[in-house]
């Protein structure tokens, strides 16, 4: 098998990238195997070398160590988020507690932790090493304070322990979350109850049906599906229905329901946390973060909600007062709020929608992001078919740089899926490095739901999809830029309440009108979009702006509530969430409610007490962009010092003199509230 298996070779592909086109799910679990075997011999190589430990013998061999079990669990785990089945969730069971093991041998691992630090106490006063040498240095010593190896015998079977037990959990919580997601469907077949409902979604939902062999429409709770369906249903008990649908995910009880995962987890990681000396999840978290304590963060959050809160209130009673005037009786509901909101939004601004989507079309969009980096980083794109995807909508690009050198490949998956998680991301199938002086360039993927083309329009994104698009290009600008040595220092490898910067400041170019204009044309004519529409978009950048800012401090302050607690929760996940969020809370509570059963950024990704990152990191981008308002929007010498200064630097230095060494100050708050028209 081991002959015939494409991941164990090299990769007869264009820039080496992973061979999709030969992969079968059978591939995996011996690659794996191999992997996890040769990864081991690269560890023992280490410990057994005679010489003394050095920087070169011990910290730089450990960064390469293992690197093609890195290789490998890239390309399957970046499948199991986009391109996913019953076998490859399978074999994801099955592998994650021996990739767990195989971490927790070189963490716990005494005599490979004395070789580590005889070289950290060597270098860690007078050093020779370079800036990113020793950066490499202190991160591998702290990774492995961080995992346990100052631990005694019994800790350290303990915290192996609950490594393990967290891998499963965050599997099957995110496992659940796709089913629970892929599970409901509103099958319509009375043409009344489409009532309301933009064309555009109408045959999206026929298609489905048809697909599925039935009659009618169907509507799921997939984005693309839920959103336009809640903002636009005239059917205010189908609305409910779906609402109820979407925030009861992992919560119904069924062989799906995510609490006891959510309370496992969560006391598990107060216990590890313990083992490693900290009073919480959180305090052991955020001691490797800009915030670096939970009181600073929750002093952030709170000061945003105080400044936030007053509108948002004001914002819901005027939506409550226009649902009245629309005819509304009763008491406004959480699943009455977008569909008055937008009617609210078109009635003041002109502007809906409906009515920009005719200048979104995707590829146009696609392009228009393209020829904005060219003007700011003087970056190329050119599609090629001959790399290999894991599914035939993907598309592949080659990145050059200004002077026409390889930069990167790009990978752009831009449809919902049955075997694809919802929302968006960014991630890496191989990060930058170099080696022996060949800088290798990294495999950048960037993943969406975006709406599906019909069978009578090109696919056409609302102005949030378009900002949603930005964000994740910044990301992937934050991988494809980087120039560092050290794999586990490239692109987006740096403390997560800095990692939004790059993709939030991105988004800013949404605001301005010199850019829509560029990117905006009516996908049948090609006409430019009206300037008066511009306008008014722009006009409407903060509409329930502070409604917004209220909803993310309350998934902040959720998720800083669950790794707070210094001892297991004694009461119902749902309750727990409410008291959590109380101070946020604008509407009255729906029961059977429930976001945390399907929080997969907390407890199925990387954001467990950083969903602060968010706003954060807005405080950041706000700050950073007013850089590029003052110098021009498009000033390469301002883009220059933000890739050389942020994007190309990854996680080499501490994040904030990154940030002074680009801007030449801290970061104020001032220009998040005035952006987001809270200050005046």
């Amino acid at each position: 098998m081991a002959d015939n298996n494409p991941l164990l070779k090299s990769f007869n592909t264009p820039h080496q990238t992973a061979p999709f086109d030969q992969l079968t799910e059978e591939h995996f679990m011996p690659a794996f195997e191999k992997a996890l075997k040769d990864g081991r011999a690269d560890i023992q190589e280490i410990i057994n070398t005679p010489e003394g430990p050095t920087f070169e013998n011990t910290i730089e061999k450990m960064e390469k160590a293992a690197e093609l079990l890195g290789r490998i669990s890239s390309i399957f785990f970046n499948l199991n988020s986009a391109e996913t089945n019953d076998k490859i969730q399978s074999i994801a069971r099955e592998v994650s507690p021996m990739l767990s093991d195989f971490s927790n041998d070189i963490w716990l691992n005494e005599k490979l932790f004395e070789r580590v630090k005889q070289v950290y106490e060597a270098h860690k006063n007078a050093s020779s090493l370079t800036d990113e040498q020793m950066k490499l240095l202190e991160n591998t010593y702290k990774g492995f304070a961080r995992r346990g190896a100052l631990l005694n015998g019994k800790d350290k079977e303990r915290y192996r322990e609950i490594s393990s037990e967290l891998s499963r959990l965050s599997l099957q919580f995110g496992e659940n979350v796709l089913a629970e997601t892929n599970g409901f469907q509103l099958h319509i077949t009375d043409e009344k109850d489409l009532s309301g409902l933009p064309g555009d979604a109408i045959e999206a939902a026929a298609q489905r049906a048809q697909k599925e062999n039935k009659e009618g429409w169907i509507f799921t709770l997939h984005i693309p599906s839920y959103l336009p369906f809640m903002k636009y249903a005239d059917n205010r008990e189908l609305r409910e229905r779906m609402f109820r649908a979407y925030t009861s995910r992992g919560n119904t009880g069924n062989d799906r329901d995510n609490n006891e995962i959510i309370k496992k987890t969560v006391a598990l990681r107060m216990e590890r946390a313990a083992l490693l000396g900290h009073k919480n999840h959180a305090d052991y978290v955020l001691t490797e973060r800009m915030a670096k304590s939970p009181a600073r963060v929750e002093n952030f959050l709170n000061e945003l909600l105080e400044a936030s809160l007053p509108f948002a209130q004001k914002e819901v009673k005027e939506v409550e007062e226009f649902a009245k005037k629309e005819g509304f009786d009763g008491q406004l509901q959480r699943w009455d709020f977008a569909y008055y909101s937008e009617k609210l939004k078109t009635a003041r601004f002109n502007v809906s929608d409906e009515m920009t989507k005719p200048y979104f079309q995707l590829e146009k969009v696609k392009q228009g992001i393209f020829d904005l980096t060219n003007r700011l980083y003087g970056l190329t794109y050119k599609e090629n078919k001959e790399i290999p995807v894991y599914h035939e909508e993907v598309q592949a690009y080659e990145v050059f740089d200004e002077d026409g050198s390889f930069l990167s490949v790009l990978y752009l998956d831009f449809f919902p899926r049955e075997g694809k998680q919802g929302g968006a991301w960014m991630t890496s199938y191989r990060e930058q490095y170099k080696e022996n002086g060949e800088d290798v360039r990294p495999h950048i993927s960037v993943v969406t739901n975006f709406t599906r083309p019909t069978s009578t329009k090109p696919s056409l994104l609302t102005y949030n999809e378009v900002t949603t698009f930005l964000h994740e290009f910044g990301h992937a600008l934050h991988g494809m830029l980087s120039d560092v040595t050290y794999e586990s220092m490239a692109g987006t490898s740096v403390y997560r309440d800095f990692v939004e910067l790059p993709s939030q400041i991105m988004e800013n170019w949404a605001q301005q009108k010199e850019w829509l204009h560029d990117v905006a044309k009516h996908y049948e004519t090609g006409g430019p979009i009206p300037g008066e529409l511009v306008d008014n978009i722009i006009a409407a950048g903060n509409f329930q702006s502070g409604y917004a800012t209220v909803r993310q401090l309350s998934f902040g302050m959720n998720d800083m509530a669950w790794h707070t607690i210094e001892e297991p929760i004694n009461q119902e996940v749902a309750q727990f969430e409410k008291d959590a969020m109380e101070r946020t809370e604008l509407f009255p509570e729906v029961e059977g409610s429930c976001m945390s059963t399907a929080f997969g950024h907390i407890f199925d990704g990387g954001y467990a007490a950083g969903y602060y990152g968010y706003k954060w990191a807005e405080v950041l981008d706000a700050d950073a962009f007013d850089m590029f308002l003052q110098n021009g929007i498009f000033d390469k010498t301002t883009a220059q010092k933000f890739r050389e200064n942020i994007l190309s630097k990854g996680g080499t230095q501490d994040p904030m003199k990154l940030y002074v060494s680009f801007r030449g100050h801290e970061p104020s708050i001032e220009p998040l509230l005035k952006r987001n028209g809270l200050k005046q």
